[in-house]
């Protein structure tokens, strides 16, 4: 009898582990991905975006309980095509690259809903302030690995970013299509 409870256990404990374990390691590929942002400058779009994406992901689409997004771009990389602001956003009132070279995001949790979209919470850190965000997102199966896509909205004085400026929005979207390959 308590053998076979033991076997029972043991097996439990195995399936319990491979649930766990499920979700594969990926890796994000910057040449592959894009960070684009968009705000509103003196009335007219502004557009441009980051590079130096790294990090990893733990991912299956099939149990998001232990997925995780630990993902960087590199401040410096900003790129708007217009590089008198490119230089001036790299200061200390804009990202202030020289003392946070990076931008960080680590989730605290990934749900997925009926309709097979995803949910991401998480901390995003801008200039050394630490902000919880969610967003929506997709992931596509794609060459041993996966194409996730979403975007958010973001104030940007909350990060300390661009200061009290009265021409730049206060708001920025923020889009996101990130290829990431089976590490």
């Amino acid at each position: 009898m308590k053998s076979a409870m033991q076997k029972i256990a043991v097996v439990l404990i195995a399936f319990f582990f491979c649930i766990q374990s499920s979700a594969q390691i990926f890796l994000p590929v910057d040449a592959e991905s894009s960070v684009k942002f968009s705000i509103k400058n003196f009335g007219l779009t502004t557009a441009g975006h980051f590079a130096g994406l790294k990090g990893k992901i733990q991912f299956d689409a099939g149990n998001t309980t232990s997925a995780s997004f630990v993902v960087s771009v590199d401040a410096a990389s900003v790129n708007t095509d217009n590089n008198t602001r490119d230089k001036h956003l790299l200061k200390e009132d804009y990202f202030d690259v020289a003392k946070y070279p990076l931008i960080n995001f680590t989730s605290t949790s990934v749900n997925k809903d009926a309709a097979g979209k995803f949910l991401v919470t998480g901390n995003l850190s801008i200039k050394g302030v630490t902000k919880q965000i969610s967003f929506p997102f997709t992931a596509e199966v794609q060459n041993n690995g996966y194409r996730f896509s979403g975007s958010f909205i973001i104030n940007r004085r909350n990060f300390g970013v661009g200061g009290n400026s009265m021409v730049l929005a206060d708001n920025l979207q923020v889009s996101l299509d990130v290829f990431a390959k089976k590490d």
